[in-house]
């Protein structure tokens, strides 16, 4: 790691001006929270290993900055050469450079890397001193980085009008007269998951999302797909062709961008997309081009005319967002399939838990009688590890109809792991599993007709009273948030408090959002809306058709963590009344899976949860029966028996 900084800063001092800092995001050209192996800049500078965290480098020092879901983590991983700053806690990185660094100080970023949002915070910040950010003119990064892993050629392909819903050219005609009724004559995307879901393609170019690395510029007569032409098939330029839609290579982006903010980009390419079309070039007066601040690189915003810039979310992101029938049903059926292979997995793991290890098990809260693993060396061939554990979760998915991967990497953490929130186990040196700890595991896969992410926390030995009294907890405040009612034009900011409450009363709390929208066969992350105590789940309202995690935990560095999450779909609500005409909202339950009675002291629980409880774990039964055989189902009845304070 020494030498990685060594040799950068070597290579700042060389830039012209010299660099005194320079900024590595965690982000793609498309902002993408997961990024694909090449693209893992940051991690490959400073070590850490999290989604999200920002490195910074000066000349004698390196800092890296990333939320509360990656604190225990990034302090296990960072080296002493580095520094870590908690979001939230600490100083955000614009305040901290900005007092910090020397006056007309030189701080350099990739603009392919950085969001004009960020760029521009950045810039405002560095004012006061008169300080610079610096675009270089290549990644400096990737000049230092041996053996970089190479670009992949991997196929794009069709998204069935079956599992889609909606055709391309709906989806087009749509955003051409959302693009017309703002004034706007044409649009940069640049989120993967957005021109993915605007053509109807799906890839396999970031590993955990069905996407491929592409742009899309699409005006009122014409529209583009900017990627590597080896990834196109002979079908899938038909397919896309017969949609009006030109295929160009993914360097092209940056030039056309320029022609078309000088109204040239039509008239060079000679494409219209007819039927799809809403007004000729000579009778628009639609004169801006719509670009997402939050989403679009400082590098293509550079060649465009600020002047005529329309700068607000992509319309796409809501469009994404509200699912449509076709969507829904296919989720449903996906969330089922998954529950199924949970339980599966449950069923095998517990008789695993019990005859490897001498556990009570599922069910029964008695101490661990013996070992009953042997020594090495069929030891090692015999025991259960983090990982282990999860390669087997896997295959019970695999097995399951449309699987076509995991929608992100399998935390799978027993005891003081599973207080890490976004552990990620690896293969030497993950925990083995213990029959005296937690196991918590989040998951969730890509099926063809949908994406899932479902979280249980499970004991096979004997609870501690605290263990159970913060599950409960946890449970009271699932139950809550996904029992809520709320009024149209309600934003999970609002909604959040719902789940800590029940925490709170103890003390307790949790450092994550609480909900996250997810995908259709797409990212299993999805906004633009969420849940969540931070400023940007005030920016949109929940509304009918969309989906939402239900997530609340907590977590004890050094000894436990406990989450419990489901999808939720959200639908009109049949409220007695109907104040101020506005209409009401609520959720329904996608995700069937049981919630482990041991580890609920059900004095806790209200009358109502309960019920709710009972009302679920049936559903549980009548759903995923005909997926499972007789022991499975045997098992389930058990899981889901009704409970009485």
């Amino acid at each position: 790691m020494a030498d990685i900084l060594a040799s950068l800063r070597s290579l700042m001092a060389s830039q012209s001006p010299p660099l005194d800092a320079l900024l590595v995001p965690s982000e793609d050209y498309h902002q993408s929270e997961y990024v694909s192996a090449r693209d893992k800049r940051r991690e490959f500078v400073s070590g850490f290993t999290g989604s999200a965290g920002l490195a910074l480098i000066t000349k004698n020092e390196a800092r890296l900055w990333t939320d509360g879901r990656y604190f225990l983590q990034a302090t296990q991983q960072l080296s002493d050469q580095w520094k870590l700053m908690r979001i939230g806690e600490d100083p955000p990185v614009d305040a901290w450079m900005s007092d910090n660094l020397q006056k007309e100080a030189a701080i350099g970023i990739d603009p392919w890397c950085v969001s004009v949002d960020t760029a521009q915070r950045w810039e405002r910040a560095f004012a006061k001193k008169n300080q610079k950010l610096v675009q270089t003119s290549t990644n400096l990064i990737d000049e230092i980085w041996k053996n970089r892993p190479p670009a992949e050629i991997n196929p794009a392909v069709d998204h069935p009008l079956e599992f889609a819903g909606r055709s391309v050219a709906e989806k087009l005609k749509a955003l051409r007269e959302k693009l017309s009724s703002e004034k706007a004559r044409g649009i940069i995307i640049t989120t993967l998951d957005e021109v993915a879901w605007l053509y109807n393609i799906r890839g396999s170019d970031v590993s955990y999302s069905p996407v491929v690395h592409a742009f899309a510029i699409v005006t009122l007569n014409s529209a583009f797909l900017y990627l590597d032409k080896r990834k196109v098939s002979s079908k899938v330029s038909s397919s896309l062709q017969a949609n009006g839609i030109e295929v160009r290579q993914y360097g092209a982006v940056s030039s056309d961008a320029a022609m078309l903010a000088s109204n040239q980009l039509d008239q060079a390419t000679g494409v219209n997309s007819g039927q799809n079309g809403v007004c000729q070039n000579d009778t628009c007066d639609n004169d801006l081009i719509w670009v997402d601040p939050a989403s679009c690189c400082y590098a293509l915003f550079s060649r465009l005319d600020a002047n005529k810039l329309l700068l607000q979310q992509s319309p796409l992101a809501l469009a994404k967002a509200l699912k449509n029938p076709v969507e829904l049903d296919g989720l449903k059926n996906a969330h089922i399939r998954d529950g199924a292979a949970v339980v599966q997995y449950l069923v095998w793991l517990d008789k695993q838990m019990q005859e490897i290890y001498g556990a009570s098990g599922y069910f029964l809260e008695g101490e661990v009688t013996s070992k009953k693993i042997p020594n090495a060396p069929c030891r090692e061939a015999m025991k259960l590890t983090e990982v282990s554990v999860s390669d087997k979760l896997e295959g019970f998915r695999a097995s399951k109809e449309h699987f076509r991967g995991l929608s992100f990497p399998t935390i799978s953490s027993v005891g003081p792991n599973a207080a890490i929130i976004h552990y990620s186990p690896q293969a030497k040196t993950c925990a083995e599993l213990d029959p005296n700890s937690i196991y918590l595991f989040d998951s969730g896969a890509q099926y063809l007709d949908g994406t899932t992410d479902i979280t249980r926390t499970v004991h096979f030995g004997k609870p501690s009273a605290h263990e159970k009294a913060c599950y409960t907890s946890v449970l009271k405040g699932h139950i809550a948030l996904g029992n809520a009612r709320f009024p149209n034009g309600t934003n999970g900011y609002s909604l959040d408090i719902l789940a800590r409450i029940p925490l709170w009363r103890y003390g307790l709390d949790y450092r994550h959002g609480t909900g996250h929208g997810i995908g259709s066969y797409l990212n299993v992350h999805e906004g633009p809306h969420q849940i969540s105590f931070r400023p940007q789940a005030r920016n949109v309202p929940l509304q009918v058709s969309m989906t939402v995690t239900d997530e609340p935990g907590y977590y004890e560095d050094g000894n436990f963590g406990i989450r419990l999450e489901n999808v939720l779909v959200i639908k009109e609500a049949d409220t007695e009344f109907n104040f101020g005409d506005k209409g009401y909202l609520s959720f329904e339950h996608i995700t069937w899976a049981p919630y482990q009675i041991k580890l609920i002291d059900l004095s806790i629980l209200t009358p109502e949860e309960i019920q709710w409880l009972n009302r679920y774990h049936l559903k549980c039964r009548e759903i995923l029966g005909p997926y499972l055989d007789t022991n499975e189902m045997e098992w389930l009845k058990k899981a889901t028996e009704p409970v009485s304070a």
